[in-house]
């Protein structure tokens, strides 16, 4: 029998799940509890696959749009947030329904809200399409919250009254990419309103430091998550950024290609916001199964943060 080769794995810590992922992932449970199945979901609860897959097991139904949902069923709305134009179609429909947008997703929309309420023309940073992003600009009329992706947009932008701006960003950005935007619009109006906090949350920063401690010099970096998760993605680019030779994004052991371990001895293993803890001990079960695994947990932050779930789940059905 050959002997296996030696493999460190540096693990991130934190990783995986955040709270505002745990929390409608518990509400979807409790709702479940309460009302009984099936319970409807609007749009994924989170952006991974396992996650979806147990809930249905447990009496979820999954739909992209609210009328596909029976009116005498409850409906959830997914942690990333959803256009004003959800509630209030389901409020006029009378439909029982609870609202898990993250926390940190709703002081974005109340801060558009809020710049718009005193007039400023508002700036969202952010990726097209992306569920959150849809959400945000939903928060308003069409036209009054302009999108912005990259540096170039930010250069090319030309608003109304450029003394009277205002931008808010996507809570699961790369933290350096967006701070390469915001340096541009500042540059450009040194007067544009800044949010109070950090809109990029608090996990996605943790994540993303985590991912450069353990990138670096590393032969290859594995981040768990979903294709549609951009905090996934993110940490795929910040691992190359922070020096790993090689990153790829994975579902789970079952998606590696194990190709990509030739000539590596260092491996940077780390989930995204959406993804289980059982996923990642999966590949470290699989890597054991090939290698000979010595694990250094990494620890750069420790999180505390929970969210509490909404009243209506305290309610007597």
């Amino acid at each position: 029998m050959t002997e296996r080769r030696p493999l460190t794995i540096r693990l991130a810590a934190p990783r995986g799940f955040c709270a505002g992922v745990d929390r409608a992932i518990q509400i979807v449970e409790e709702a479940l509890k309460k009302w009984g199945a099936p319970v409807y979901v609007r749009h994924e609860i989170v952006h991974n696959a396992h996650v979806v897959s147990r809930l249905e097991a447990l009496g979820a139904v999954f739909v992209e749009e609210l009328d596909e949902c029976p009116e005498d069923r409850p409906v959830i709305f997914s942690a990333h947030g959803v256009p004003k134009s959800v509630p209030a179609e389901a409020q006029s429909r009378n439909m029982i329904y609870v609202d898990a947008t993250c926390p940190l997703v709703s002081k974005v929309h109340v801060e558009a809200e809020r710049h718009d309420r005193e007039g400023r023309e508002i700036v969202l940073i952010g990726h097209a399409g992306h569920p959150e992003v849809i959400g945000t600009m939903g928060q308003l009329p069409d036209g009054r919250i302009a999108l912005i992706e990259t540096v170039e947009d930010a250069e090319a932008f030309q608003p109304k009254d450029p003394s009277n701006l205002a931008f808010v960003t996507q809570t699961t950005l790369s933290v350096d990419d967006t701070a390469d935007i915001v340096a541009t619009l500042q540059k450009r109006f040194p007067g544009i309103s800044t949010p109070h906090k950090e809109d990029i949350c608090y996990a996605t920063t943790n994540r993303q430091e985590a991912v450069k401690v353990i990138g670096d010099g590393a032969g290859l970096v594995l981040v768990i998550g979903a294709e549609t998760s951009s905090n996934s993605k993110r940490l795929v680019e910040v691992a190359l950024r922070a020096g790993a030779a090689r990153a790829e994004l994975v579902a789970s052991a079952e998606s590696i290609d194990w190709d990509w371990f030739d000539g590596v001895t260092l491996l940077g293993l780390t989930a995204g916001a959406s993804a289980p803890e059982d996923l990642v001990q999966g590949v470290i079960t699989a890597c054991r199964s090939r290698f000979d695994v010595s694990l250094q947990e990494i620890e750069t932050a420790r999180e505390t943060v929970t969210f509490k779930l909404p009243r209506v789940l305290n309610t007597p059905a």
